[in-house]
């Protein structure tokens, strides 16, 4: 196989798309989460984020990347305005639909209604889960980190909530993706398919084979 070499020179010289698929795509396959958020005049959002990290398990933390502020930007505002938003997966079901989610909609439009999805709502939690989804976490809004170097957040939430399928979890903790049909993105556009192939479990020292 070719192989191409591409630098920062080259990058300032991209069309805009293309430039962007490309720095998307380069770090690999990405999670494909919708993020459900309410705003202040009662609409329900709904928008797909492929940037959604672990950031440590106690406190249970999330965070996600914020692209610069714009008009456009209802998810950010409405977890600013409620302190509450859902992490939903996406399954391969209703992956075109999550996908439409990333349409410039205005405010007083849902995309629960514009892109066929249901919102779910369980009691004393005011942001909207999804209903489609079988991995659906509530989160609370904690910190915001803003990137100077390019004008993006880093939102960081405390998981209250998970809804999760019993068969998909095992009794180590392990969530089985493959078994809820997860899908996960890499560019802008693009959906791939995610199947285990195997476990190798925590490694110490003492376990690591010498190499040949």
């Amino acid at each position: 196989m070719n192989e191409q070499h591409l630098t920062s020179v080259d990058f300032a010289g991209m069309e805009r798309f293309y430039r962007a698929n490309l720095i998307n795509s380069v770090s690999g396959y990405k999670p494909a989460n919708l993020i459900g958020s309410i705003g202040p005049d009662g609409v329900p959002n709904l928008a797909i984020f492929s940037s959604v990290v672990h950031l440590g398990a106690n406190p249970a933390l999330l965070g996600f990347i914020q692209r610069p502020l714009t008009e456009y930007s209802h998810t950010y505002y409405n977890i600013i305005h409620t302190g509450y938003y859902t992490i939903n997966h996406v399954h391969r079901s209703f992956a075109r639909q999550a996908h439409h989610t990333s349409a410039r909609f205005e405010r007083e439009v849902s995309e629960f209604d514009a892109c066929g999805l249901t919102p779910w709502w369980i009691e004393g939690f005011p942001a909207p889960f999804v209903a489609e989804s079988r991995i659906r976490l509530g989160m609370k809004f904690v910190q915001e980190v803003p990137i100077a170097l390019n004008g993006t957040r880093l939102i960081i939430g405390q998981i209250e909530h998970i809804f999760l399928p019993a068969a998909a979890l095992d009794d180590t903790g392990n969530i089985a993706l493959d078994v809820v049909d997860d899908v996960c993105i890499s560019g802008l556009e693009s959906w791939y398919e995610a199947r285990s192939f195997d476990r190798f479990g925590y490694v110490r020292p003492e376990d690591v084979p010498a190499p040949h």
